[in-house]
């Protein structure tokens, strides 16, 4: 009684254990992923603190309430492109296609695709059409209608490559991309077609009368042959025709002819005879007359031809003689003339070196009298402005002294001028002697202005002319005084 209790005890644990096994024990397919969250399990090839565990082609232990276990289906997806887009060149296209896509095998695609798809399994196709599209209108606008049409496997890699990185985030992988169709709803590709369409059809025309002219040629040539043959056969029953109308005349004629060559024979033999007759004669005639005439004619030719080859022996040799001489004098005329060349050319290159040396010298001559000159004229206008600067300086520091110098100087200069104001007198009596007279040559001095302006005015001019103007006065304040002032002069009763 005992152990039967222990036996269904025993037998019912094992069932219950059996149960929780069944309950907890998950597997997954081969076509997808089991995502266990609620888990701190490491993953191979995922990093920890992911929150889940990835179980694929295995079973694993899930704890009921504590884990949660949902499936990633591993499975082929596919979406059908029906993309609007714009190339290059500004023509709208409409791209058919069909992208075959799926989850990754690897834990790291299938943990980007448990993160984004788990619960939108069904979303992931209008997901991958989105990014299609996207990347599809991109390429092609950067395209032409003819870069699309003529390789298309290049637009197929460009979009692939373009959405690589992007699906790769979504854990997804494309195991296919076909570009089906592009629809031109503007005719573009259709009139592209056409100038080739056109070629084609021609170079098929061209063909088809190439053909024609060929088969014609052929049976013209066929027509030919038949007509070279009909006319071989006829030529061939003609000449048989012609043998036989030959041989019936013959037959027919046998006598007559047999007649006419007896009597040819004849006429040969007769004129055999006066042939031979005539050969005698003429033999006759060659040994009697011919033979002697040509006999005499040799000896005449002999000696006209000895005589005119003697006359051209002589010209010739004059000739050669000639020529040894014109030969002779050419080389002296020649050896004349290169040495008058050589001389000339000698005398030539003497004449121009003299000329160098003397143009040199002159040039240098030239060269070192300007330098004199210039280095005199400079030493004379550094005198000349060291003087003017002294004097400036000395006029500045002592002009009196200066003027007084400059007066004593040019005295006779300026008692000349003076002087010139009794010029146009004619007859002058002095009451006083010689004061009235020294009066009188002071008036005249200081006639028009005071005398020591007068006299500094005349040292201006002096210095800026050099000289005072024979018969001109002195200007003061740019007027110049007259040439001679007329004194009032008191004549006696």
């Amino acid at each position: 009684m005992v152990v039967g209790v222990v036996a269904g005890v025993v037998v019912a644990s094992i069932l219950v254990l059996i149960g929780l096994f069944k309950l907890m024990w998950r597997v997954a397919e081969p076509n997808e992923a089991l995502v266990i969250s609620g888990s701190k399990h490491k993953t191979e090839g995922l990093g920890e603190g992911m929150g889940f565990r990835i179980v694929t082609g295995r079973g694993t232990l899930v704890l009921p309430g504590v884990q949660a276990v949902r499936k990633l289906s591993l499975d082929l997806n596919e979406t059908e492109l029906h993309v609007d887009c714009v190339t290059h060149q500004g023509i709208p296209l409409k791209v058919r296609g069909v992208v075959i896509f799926k989850v990754g095998d690897d834990y790291v695609s299938i943990a980007n695709a448990s993160r984004r798809f788990l619960d939108q399994q069904k979303l992931m196709a209008e997901r991958v059409h989105n990014v299609f599209a996207g990347h599809l209108r991109s390429i092609v606008g950067g395209l032409t209608v003819e870069d699309m049409i003529r390789d298309r496997e290049k637009l197929t890699a460009q979009t692939r490559a373009a959405c690589g990185t992007e699906m790769e985030k979504l854990g997804l992988i494309v195991d296919s991309l076909q570009i089906h169709e592009i629809e031109d709803p503007t005719g573009y590709i259709q009139n592209l077609a056409a100038p080739h369409a056109s070629a084609v059809q021609r170079d098929a025309r061209i063909a088809q009368a190439e053909s024609n002219r060929l088969a014609t040629e052929a049976e013209q040539q066929s027509f030919a042959r038949m007509a070279e043959a009909t006319r071989d056969s006829e030529i061939l029953q003609a000449g048989y025709q012609a043998e036989r109308d030959k041989a019936a005349a013959q037959a027919r004629q046998a006598g007559p002819l047999a007649d006419a060559a007896a009597r040819q024979e004849v006429v040969v033999q007769e004129t055999r005879v006066a042939e031979l007759e005539a050969h005698r004669r003429e033999q006759q005639l060659q040994a009697d007359v011919r033979k002697p005439a040509d006999a005499k004619a040799y000896e005449k030719r002999t000696l006209a031809e000895a005589e005119r080859d003697a006359r051209i022996s002589a010209a010739q040799a004059k000739a050669k003689e000639t020529e040894l001489a014109a030969a002779a004098e050419a080389t002296r005329v020649k050896t004349a003339a290169s040495a008058e060349a050589e001389a000339t050319k000698a005398r030539g290159a003497a004449a121009a070196t003299a000329t160098k040396v003397t143009g040199e010298a002159e040039a240098a001559a030239a060269q070192a009298k300007g330098l004199a000159d210039a280095e005199a004229t400079k030493a004379k206008g550094l005198a000349e402005a060291e003087a003017i600067k002294a004097r400036a300086a000395a006029l500045a520091e002592n002009q009196e002294a200066v003027v007084a110098q400059q007066l004593a100087e040019n005295w006779p200069e300026i008692v000349k001028a003076g002087a010139s104001a009794f010029g146009s007198v004619d007859n002058m009596v002095v009451l006083n002697g010689a004061d009235g007279m020294a009066d009188m040559l002071a008036k005249a001095l200081t006639m028009g202005g005071t005398g020591l302006g007068l006299a500094r005015q005349l040292l201006a001019s002096m210095n800026q002319n050099g000289q005072t103007p024979h018969g001109t006065a002195p200007s003061l304040n740019g007027i110049a005084a007259p040439p001679s002032q007329k004194v009032p002069v008191e004549k006696e009763g």
